[in-house]
């Protein structure tokens, strides 16, 4: 644990219902919490370099409850606490401060062998059109047919790191083959990228489109609003938000983000303190 981490401390109720959450995060793989408390919000930065204490405090209290909070060296300069906002530079880019084009379908970090069990996101201002796409893995599995869930469940997929994670201009390697499911039935396990991951043959490119309509056919959508936390089980559901007209005035929408790993020490060989330092 970090010791600022326990500045805060969270009302009964909530740590209640972030522990149930930590123990099992049910068929939907999310939680959303309405109406917290964001204190004095200043003009929305035109950089990721923005800060607000009280908003910080508060996403670093909830990750601290589920597990151990962590950053990666190549998004956000490893900042444990990073600010989503537009900036003028990215509008078109698969990157989380875009704005212009649909974010398209993904687990947080698919490609990384250290991805984070949680996403933590709590909005300081939002925007009516900027909705935060979700879809769980109980539900895809719903849509698909025994050998379409037989080919995801065997590695014949390989994908490539996220744009954030490599220098500018560069297109990152595939990596390694993996399965885009595993895991027993109640405790599967989804990896996915609509963007970035390809099949090996052509029945896995042939299950990897049908994941795909399945995904867009059980899509849910939620606007965040400020003082809304959503927290996704990264292992259960996968996410995209869909596009906004970014007025970059002040007004803008902003998120702040958190990832959460269940345990540090897989990643101890990679890792400077809570910094994971994997390279690609």
């Amino acid at each position: 644990m970090v010791g600022t981490m326990d500045a805060m401390e969270l009302p009964g109720e909530m740590r209640h219902a972030l522990d149930g959450f930590a123990a099992d995060s049910g068929p939907a793989g999310t939680t959303l919490m309405r109406s917290l408390p964001v204190g004095a919000v200043p003009p929305t930065p035109a950089t990721t370099a923005g800060h607000h204490q009280a908003g910080e405090s508060l996403l670093l209290a909830v990750a601290n409850r589920l597990g151990e909070p962590v950053g990666y060296a190549q998004e956000h300069g490893g900042r444990l606490v990073q600010n989503i906002v537009p900036e003028r530079g990215g509008a078109a880019r698969q990157t989380s401060t875009s704005s212009a084009v649909t974010l398209a379908w993904h687990t947080e970090t698919a490609f990384h062998p250290h991805k984070p069990r949680y996403l933590l996101l709590f909005c300081l201002r939002g925007d009516a059109d900027a909705k935060t796409l979700l879809c769980s893995a109980a539900d895809v599995l719903t849509e698909l047919d025994h050998d379409t869930i037989a080919v995801l469940r065997r590695p014949r997929f390989r994908t490539r790191p996220d744009e954030s994670f490599l220098p500018p201009g560069t297109i990152g390697e595939l990596g390694p083959p993996l399965a885009v499911l595993t895991g027993e039935q109640r405790e599967v396990v989804l990896t996915y990228d609509e963007d970035l991951m390809v099949g090996i043959d052509s029945e896995a490119h042939a299950a990897l489109d049908r994941l795909g309509a399945a995904v867009r056919a059980r899509a849910t959508a939620t606007t965040l609003e400020a003082g809304d936390l959503l927290v996704v089980d990264n292992h259960r559901v996968v996410h995209g938000r869909t596009p906004f007209a970014a007025r970059f005035d002040g007004t803008d929408r902003w998120l702040l983000r958190t990832f959460v790993v269940s345990d540090l020490a897989p990643s101890a060989a990679e890792r400077e303190g809570r910094i994971i330092t994997t390279r690609f």
